[in-house]
């Protein structure tokens, strides 16, 4: 196939790895790719962005998103708030699980309850939506403990499953992906989605089918997917250039403006609700894999701001990014999070003389050594990020050694707290605060209370704002709690904020697709051309 790209590997060798037979377009069969692989087929064992939207194709939720991420009906089609801490959901008629069973309102409670299970990594999602309780067949009440302000956003990120199928074959409890528990919902899947699975080879190949008896309406003319990590950047891109892909969700910054010039290929660009950090162990006495001993600099503000006030976020946006980023001083995954407030965006200045003064004031004139760990193949630019970051931070006397790995076990690593220093993104559909707020500003705690709070930062004051604000009615009460506790989190430096990063696709010119800024791929929705 003609191309005008130029420093590719061999294209003979992108159909040995990738493992592709023919053309993707080839009886609407859609390949697609990303650097790296669906962490489990479990949906409430893995909260995390490229696994929620591939089950997602499976799995259904109450309520759906349009393109434009607008709160729509799905296995529920209609609501009512019956009061402040009760709401009421009717579900829709006549849908079956791909295995043939009915949806009823059993699914929905089982459903509900499995979420908010303990080793779910959705619980504080689905603990926020209260007490299930069947009305009939096909109604569902939910019973807050407390104000929810965005409950139709929660209830969103809760999966149906079949209470049926999770009990006949013992995965009425999710998955403990951080034990590194395997089960059989992690390979096996029975949705009511669009989709069915056809065949799971992790770090390989993900083969999908039409559900001929979804009762949604297809808008795209995919008959099967196929979906094949491919984690080398040069063979990916290749990969798509031959005709072997067709959609790359992830293309290299580097690449892209290449891409745009490439006969054959489109790139849709977009900023993605994500925000890119680097979060510090505040929890222990000493800091692991650290020169540091007896102590943890880590607890110290100063050193915590020092490290910030070293990172150079203009040349990682330029230089790195290719302009593909949006520096910020938020840790909130979209601006609509600050409410657009300039003041919380802001970042603090870049300068390396007062971090080194920093530093010196905290007692580390000469510096220390500490690890970064950071995944290889789950953000853009992720372990090139942190080489650079490690390098800025040598200006300070720091000996940073960047320790990457793939995201399977990357998460599972931080899942045990087993860091002292480490890179997040934290996003998706929801732009609120809270979607942040809870599982990563909070000390972590029981029911999904700062779950993914890694750096186990213990802040009372900021803990009280958090949790005053996820139970607020009024919307302006509430947007001053959640100002304040962005402040709150900023001023102490919990976390060192760096950017919102763009997630441009690139697919072929015959291919249709809805770009969202959720960087979620809904496959119901694409076309794929001659």
């Amino acid at each position: 196939m003609p191309h005008s790209y130029r420093s590719l590997p061999l294209l003979g060798a992108v159909a040995l790895a990738v493992g592709l037979a023919g053309t993707a377009a080839q009886a609407q069969t859609f390949h697609w790719s990303s650097q790296g692989d669906v962490q489990t087929m479990d949906p409430d064992a893995r909260n995390e962005s490229l696994t929620n939207s591939i089950n997602g194709q499976v799995y259904e939720t109450l309520t759906g998103r349009d393109k434009k991420l607008g709160i729509v009906p799905m296995l529920a089609t209609e609501w009512q708030q019956l009061g402040p801490l009760q709401w009421r959901f009717k579900l829709r008629p006549d849908v079956k699980f791909h295995d043939g069973t009915p949806f009823t309102a059993d699914d929905v409670v089982f459903s509900a309850q499995r979420a908010s299970a303990q080793s779910s990594d959705i619980k504080a999602y689905a603990i926020a939506m209260g007490e299930p309780k069947k009305i009939d067949d096909l109604t569902v009440d939910f019973n807050l403990k407390a104000v929810d302000p965005i409950f139709l956003e929660h209830a969103n990120t809760i999966f149906i499953m079949s209470k049926a199928w999770s009990e006949k074959n013992g995965v009425a409890k999710p998955q403990d992906f951080n034990a590194g528990e395997q089960s059989y919902a992690a390979t096996h899947a029975n949705g009511t989605g669009p989709w069915i699975l056809v065949s799971r080879q992790p770090d390989v190949k993900t083969t999908y089918k039409r559900n001929p008896n979804w009762w949604g309406k297809f808008e795209g003319n995919v008959q099967e997917v196929v979906y094949s990590p491919i984690k080398n950047n040069a063979t990916r891109t290749a990969a798509l250039v031959s005709g072997e892909i067709d959609l790359m969700l992830d293309p290299p910054p580097a690449d892209t403006p290449r891409l745009k010039e490439t006969q054959g290929i489109k790139v849709i660009e977009g900023l993605e609700n994500r925000i890119i950090f680097i979060g510090l162990d505040q929890g222990r006495d000493e800091l692991l894999y650290s020169s540091v001993k007896g102590k943890n600099p880590f607890k110290d503000q100063r050193v915590r701001q020092a490290l910030y006030q070293a990172v150079d976020e203009d040349l990682i946006k330029n230089k790195l990014m290719r302009g593909q980023a949006q520096p910020t001083g938020a840790t909130t995954p979209s601006p609509l999070g600050t409410y657009n407030d300039p003041e919380l965006e802001k970042r603090r200045p870049y300068d390396v003389a007062a971090a080194k003064k920093l530093l010196e004031a905290a007692g580390y004139p000469n510096g220390f050594e500490f690890t970064l760990d950071c995944p290889n193949d789950r953000y853009v630019n992720d372990e090139e990020i942190c080489k650079t970051l490690a390098s800025m931070w040598a200006k300070l006397d720091l000996k940073v050694r960047v320790n990457a790995m793939p995201r399977s076990i990357y998460f599972a690593k931080l899942g045990n707290l087993d860091t002292s220093a480490y890179m997040l993104g934290w996003g998706g559909s929801i732009t609120d605060a809270e979607t942040i707020l809870t599982p990563i500003y909070r000390t972590r705690g029981a029911n999904g209370i700062g779950q993914f709070n890694y750096g186990q930062v213990a802040d009372p004051e900021l803990d009280k704002l958090c949790a005053d604000s996820s139970h607020e009615a009024d919307p302006k009460k509430r947007e001053g709690l959640v100002k304040a506790a962005i402040k709150r989190q900023e001023e102490m430096v919990h976390t060192i904020p760096l950017h919102r990063q763009f997630i441009p696709w690139a697919v072929r010119s015959n291919v249709e697709v809805v770009h969202r800024a959720d960087n979620w791929l809904e496959w119901a929705w694409i076309k794929v051309g001659k």
